[in-house]
Formats: structure tokens, sequence, C-alpha cells
């Protein structure tokens, strides 16, 4: 006889995506142990329309009968289990009829029938296309025993408002829930705090009558969100003492992605300290949703902890979140000064000792898999930089050999071919060689740089760390400092020591927001080399002559160090000797692994044509461009709505490089006094006052990035297409850099940005040059405008106002 109804302990793994998501987690959570009331599941498969058939009727009298010879109660609640329900997505909390308190045969039957029917109905059909669901609603029926609670409730495993998952929020009534869920009755509320690490103990607030079972609530709350891998909405019932579990499901509300309309803020998936300090350079601008897609599945291998994402999308920035670093740290033992250090050195920057960070809780078996997590991903950085040398020598004509094969593949089949088995696979491995190689240069340099800042001070420091090309050859493998090839390239292409074809060749993969895949490259733009070398002609500036200008200066500072130090010289030699191969090293497999996101991008303009969508490709993630070359077209239908959305985002200022908790990008803006270096949502007030629309003094604080002192005039510049408008011995004052800024930097007496730190493009490439730096002020382009007067005293990470030139 074929299985049409199943008690919660018989469904199998392979029935669990037909029983609907209620009761497929029903049903594993009592086969896992949990006090779950017992029940049984109506399969889809049991229904014609929405009629029971005759044989499943049958099962469903006979589990009827068995529950209530067990001894169970003789009255049931009957409820929904649609394919869609309860999911991470959508929860369709409320949507569909549940009937309760049925007792006879002849009830239940009614209330089967009317649960099946409530799919119909028009609020089904609004929430679904407000969620992008637009397949029918299959359902499965619930069946299970109605407990006679002295207690209803329910328990959020994380606040639903602020995302903070240091608590746990809920809310109950004496009786049964029904007027809990309808809002008829007003709910006591009461909080759970979590026991966070090591400086919290876990606590209740709330009424009395609730306080003793406080502690098993935490812990079945704990126990879920581990169990389900993210926040859960769970409701609970309390009878004659024994607590019950009637229902989990995902926090709906603190999903981080609109899959309609393209919306992405992960500070809404919990309490989480994030920084895009490293990310902000490397991908400045808001991303397309194919970008971001490729991103996730690049870094799917970079995970600490699981079900916790170790960069998020807050707004179409990325960032890193901090909180998995923070709490892996407190729970080996790490204080919070320990935890402040390191995140230091993780992202080169100072975060505020008053800023509280949010940590999540750990159990035994967390900590076990982080521990193996963190070792598979030092190992594969090892196994990445053992290999460096041929990645670095074979990378270009790899690149080369598949975009001709991209280019020629007329058959979309073949193209899918092509991404699964050779490009995905591609970036997913290089990326650890990215990761290896800046661990090692960035480890190494910092703690030489700060050791050397405390024996010689910043400027004679900087000297010793720059210096970093060992040729002005801009032909590979030459020496040169990858990041300093494109502006000595154009002027070789001026002086014609190379041509145009060369310097594409070697550079041409290279520009603004060079990670963001539907920015074309220089290569792609035809007169886009003829207008840098109209730029360089009208203020041309010998950018070799600025190296050996750096190179002497460090000459001589090594000598004055010689006499000051003279039993340190050996020693400090062999690690300064290390800085510079290192530094190269990191540059130059950055700049091929730019050449791979430039090969993704090749994919994708291919998919563009064969499909018909153009750039409009750029605007699905690549799990639908791939679906979409496969014949599904169903997330086409989206893109004018993720358009509409990109749109919006971009038109917002640059989000605070370090954000903790719930952040909206759009309330942000539209407040005056928002701050630009630091945003929290609770209980944090910046350690400067100076971010406010109102500065309290002529100072601006940022991280020494190149030592050096020069006071001139300011020049503003909200994009690089308004570099045409800087003059030679002008201060550059910018938010960020990358590389495609580099042209711009020789004219410049010194440079200042809101974002960036000591090893960050800006700062390495103006100490190669002997420019003084400030990097990572978070204001200066509030601050500063055009034609103002400051000095800029790169050692000190300082810039001062000198008033205004009429």
């Amino acid at each position: 006889m074929k299985q049409l109804v199943c008690l919660f302990k018989e469904l199998r793994l392979e029935q669990t995506h037909l029983a609907g998501g209620k009761a497929g987690t029903l049903a594993h959570l009592s086969q896992k142990g949990y006090p779950v009331p017992q029940g049984f599941i109506i399969m889809p498969m049991a229904f014609e329309k929405d009629e029971l058939i005759p044989e499943a009727w049958g099962q469903v009298q006979a589990y009827l009968k068995k529950i209530r010879q067990d001894g169970g109660e003789s009255s049931f609640a009957v409820r929904s289990s649609a394919l869609a329900e309860d999911s991470a997505m959508a929860s369709f909390a409320g949507q569909f009829d549940t009937v309760l308190e049925v007792s006879t045969d002849n009830e239940v039957r009614k209330a089967i029938q009317t649960v099946r029917k409530s799919r119909h109905s028009k609020e089904v059909r609004v929430y679904s296309e407000a969620k992008g669901i637009n397949e029918s609603h299959d359902m499965a029926v619930v069946i299970q025993q109605m407990v006679k609670a002295d207690i209803s409730g329910v328990l959020f495993t994380v606040d639903p408002v602020t995302g903070n998952r240091d608590e746990m929020a809920g809310n109950f009534i004496y009786g049964l829930g029904e007027k809990l869920v309808s809002g008829q009755v007003t709910a006591y509320v009461f909080k759970l705090r979590r026991k966070t690490g090591i400086w919290r103990k876990g606590s209740y607030a709330g009424p009395l009558e609730l306080k003793k079972f406080a502690d098993q609530l935490a812990k079945l709350g704990n126990r879920l969100e581990q169990e389900m891998g993210c926040p859960q909405d769970i409701e609970w019932a309390i009878a004659c003492g024994t607590l019950y579990l009637l229902q989990s499901r995902p926090v709906t509300t603190l999903t981080g992605h609109n899959l309609v309309t393209g919306e992405c803020n992960d500070s809404k998936t919990g309490n989480y300290l994030w920084s895009n300090v490293n990310f902000g350079e490397a991908i400045p601008e808001v991303m397309t949703p194919l970008t971001w897609s490729v991103q996730q599945q690049v870094y799917e291998a970079w995970k600490l902890l699981p079900g916790y994402q170790s960069s998020g999308n807050i707004g179409g920035r990325i960032y890193l979140n901090l909180s998995i670093y923070a709490s892996v740290l407190a729970a080996l033992g790490k204080n919070k000064q320990g935890i402040m250090r390191f995140l230091e050195g993780l992202l080169y920057t100072r975060i505020p000792e008053s800023l509280e960070i949010p940590l999540i809780p750990l159990s035994k078996w967390s900590k076990v898999v982080v521990l193996f997590n963190f070792g598979e991903i030092i190992i594969r950085q090892i196994r990445a930089v053992r290999k460096l040398p041929g990645f670095l020598s074979e990378n270009a004509a790899w690149c080369e050999r598949m975009q001709r094969q991209i280019h020629q593949t007329s058959e979309k089949a073949k193209l899918i071919f092509l991404w699964h088995n050779e490009i995905s696979p591609h970036l997913q491995n290089t990326v650890w060689s990215v990761m290896g190689s800046v661990t090692r240069f960035s480890d190494y340099t910092i703690k030489l740089r700060r050791e050397l800042i405390e024996l010689l001070g910043p400027e004679d420091a900087d000297l010793f760390i720059s210096g970093l090309s060992g040729s002005a050859d801009v032909r590979a493998n030459s020496g040169l400092l990858a990041s300093l090839g494109p502006v000595l390239g154009i002027a070789k292409v001026a002086r014609r020591e190379i041509d145009q074809t060369e310097y594409l060749a070697q550079y041409g993969h290279r520009g603004p927001n060079e990670f963001e895949l539907s920015v074309p490259r220089p290569a792609e733009e035809p007169g886009w080399l003829d207008r840098q070398l109209v730029q360089f002609g009208k203020s041309p500036i010998d950018v070799e002559a600025l190296l050996i200008k750096q190179r002497s200066e460090f000459t001589m500072a090594w000598k004055r160090f010689e006499t000051s130090h003279p039993r340190q010289v050996r020693s400090m030699k062999r690690r300064i000797n290390k800085v510079a191969p290192k530094a190269r090293l990191r540059e130059a497999v950055r700049s091929e692994y730019v050449r791979d996101r430039w090969l993704a991008r090749k994919f994708a303009l291919r998919a563009g044509q064969l499909t018909g969508l153009g750039d409009d490709i750029f605007f699905l993630t690549i799990e639908e461009v791939l679906d979409v070359l496969s014949g599904d077209e169903a997330a086409v239908k989206f893109i004018p709505a993720r358009k509409d959305t990109y749109r919006r985002y971009s038109s917002l200022p640059v989000y605070p490089a370090i954000i903790c908790g719930h952040f909206d990008p759009f309330r942000w803006a539209a407040d005056p006094k928002r701050h630009h270096d630091i945003y929290a949502a609770v209980g944090f007030t910046s350690d400067s006052g100076s971010d406010s629309s109102e500065p309290n003094d002529n100072r601006i604080t940022g991280s020494a990035g190149s030592a050096g002192r020069f006071e001139g005039v300011v020049r503003r510049l909200d994009s690089l297409e308004e570099g045409d408008q800087f003059q030679r011995g002008e201060i550059l004052v910018t938010f960020q850099t990358d590389i495609a800024w580099t042209p711009l930097f020789p004219r410049a007496g010194a440079i200042v940005t809101d974002v960036g730190a000591p090893l960050s493009h800006a700062a390495i490439v103006a100490r190669e040059l002997g420019i003084p730096a400030v990097v990572g002020c978070g204001n200066a382009t509030r601050r500063l405008k055009t034609g103002d007067c400051v000095l800029v005293d790169g050692g000190q990470g300082v810039v001062m106002l000198r008033g205004e030139i009429e």
C-alpha cells in the first residue's frame, strides 16, 4: 500500500521536500528528540485537487485511532505545510488557515479540507507575489495533538527588531496561543540574554511567572539555532510544567536578501561588527548581483564558523564579519584587548576601545569545527603559495586561451560547461593564492613596521619598508611593483620605449573598480590609453626620478641606522630585505587575479550575447545566468526592479568603513549628523567628535600612510572622472583609491583618503614615490574642500587645517 500519510517519526529524508517546511521541520525535530507533540503528515499526493482520496482518508483514520489508543489528547490541531512555507525566504505566517481543537473524525476531515483550500486565497497570492514566489502552492497537511497550554508563547533566538544575537526576545499569554498569534490580547514581553564568551553572563528579564522556565527556553533556543543553522522563530507551550515545541522556522524578517528587488542588507541577519576597510579598496562601488554572487561562490570555502558567512552584502557593498573572528578568539580565552589587537592587525586600522564587539555564542563542538576550518584555511594558503611561481608564469596565457574559447563558443550548453569545468574552479583555486600572498606580506610587514616606528620613528620606518620595486622595467617578471606598472608604463609609451599593444597586454586588465564584473577594462575601450597619454602630456612627471630619489633617501636613512644601532644592523638588514620580495609577490598575484576576474566578465558578456540580455546579464546571479542559458528564464522578470535598486544604492554616499548592528543605508544617508567612519546601532559614541557635520577643531586624524610633511592646497576629487582637474603640487583628497588612481599620484604633493590603511594601495604607492599620505581619516572629504590650505603630516597620520586660500 502506498504511504500517503506518515507519522513524524516515520518521515524519511528523501520525503522531506514533499512534506513542506513546517511538517519537514517538525518531523526532523521529533526524530532528534525535541519535545514535539505527537502528530502525522498528510502528503500532497494524498489529494486530488483539494479532496482526500479514499485510501488516504483510511490511513488518516488509522493514525487518529493509534494516537487516541496511546493515551494522547482526543483533540487535534490541523495546520498547513505548503512546500514554500516556513522557508528562509518566506514564512507565510498567518497566510494559510489553521483549525484547532477538532475531536471527531468528521471534524478532522472538514478541517483538512478547510486548510487545504486556503492555498488559493487572495492573501496567499498577494504574499507570494511580494516574495517572488509564483509557482502554485502544493501543500501537505499536519495533524497534531493539541496541547492544553497553561502558557503559550513565541521566542525569537535573535532580537527581530535590532538583529542583536546576544539577546533572545519573546512574549507569552496564559492559555492557548491562538489569541497571541491573532493579536487579540496584549502579550507579556520577556528577554533572555545569552552568555557571550568572557564579557557577559546569561540573564532573564520579564514577568516572574516565566522565570522558572527561562533556562529551559534559553537551552531550547540555543539548541534549535545550532540544529537549524540560523536564527529561529519558535512557538512553544507549557502544560502541567512541561515545555513543548510546537513549531520552529527561520526568522525571515532578518533575511539579508530580497530575491525580487535585489535588495541586500546582511546587517539585518544579526548583531555583528562589519568592516570593509580591506574589501572596500578592491570593490569600492556598489556591486551588481552577478559580481556579488560570483564573490560568494569564490569565497565559499572561506568559512570559519558553520552557518555564518565570513563576508556580507550591506546595501550592495561588501563587508567582512569581524564578530566571527572575535567570537572565536573569545572562546579560545583571548581578552578584549587581545581581540582588538588581532582585529586591528587584520584590518591594518584602529578600532575604538569604547566600541563593544558583538559575540556569537559558540558550543564546544563549534569550537572544534572552527579550529579545524582555521587549520584548513592555513593549509590551503600554504599550498597555494608554494604554487605561486607556476601561477604567475602561466596565468596570463591560460586566461588568453580561455577568452578565445569563450569568444568562439556559440552554444549555450558549451558556455555552461566552460563555467563549471574551467572558469569557476580556477577562480575558487586561485583566490587562495591571493589570500596566501597577502597574509605573508601583511603579517610580516605590520610587525616589522611597528618595531621600526618604536626604534626610529615613522619617517625612517616608512623609508625602510619602501623601495619595494627592484626595477623600473614594466615588462613581466622585471621586479617592478605591479601597482606602479600602469603609471610607469604610460610614461614609457609616451617616450616610445614600449608600444600600446605591449602596454595593454601587460596592464590592460587593470582599471577602476576592477573586481566589478560590469565595469569595462581599459583594454576594451579603444580610446582609453590615448586619453591617458594626452593627460600625461599636459603634466609630464618623471616617475623614475621619484623612485631614484626615494632609494637615495633610503640609503641615507640606513647610514643613520648603522651609526645609531650598530649591533642591530645585521639582523635588521636581513629582515628588511625580505619585505620587498613579499610585497612584489602580493602585488603580482593580485594583478593576475584581477585578470581572472576579467575572464569572468568575458563569460558574462558572452552569456548576455547568447541569451539576448546584453548588459542586463549583470543583474542576474551566476546561478540565474546558468539557468537562463539552460532555458529557464524565470529570473529575467526581476531585472528591472534590481536595476532600480542598484541605482538607488549607487546614489547614496559611501557607507561607514565599520558598521556595528542593524544599518539602514537610506536612513543613515538622510541624517545630516551621520558618521562616515563608524556606525553603531546602539551604545557607542565616537572617540572623535570630528566626524559630525560641525567640526570641533582644525585637526583631522587618520592612519600614518607615508611619512613626510607637506603644506599646500587641497583638490578634493569625488570621482576619478574629475582627475583632469588635478594640478601638479596639489593635495589629493578623496574617499579611497585603487590602481586606476595611480597615474594621478606623481602630481600630488600629498594624499589624504577617508578609507585606507598603512598597507593599502594609496599608502604603498605613496611610500614608493616619497609622497606624504594620511589614510583612513573617515571624514576628510566632508571637512575639506578644494582650495583649503592644509598641512599633511604623513608620519603622524594628521591633517591640520591652515585656513582657506582666496
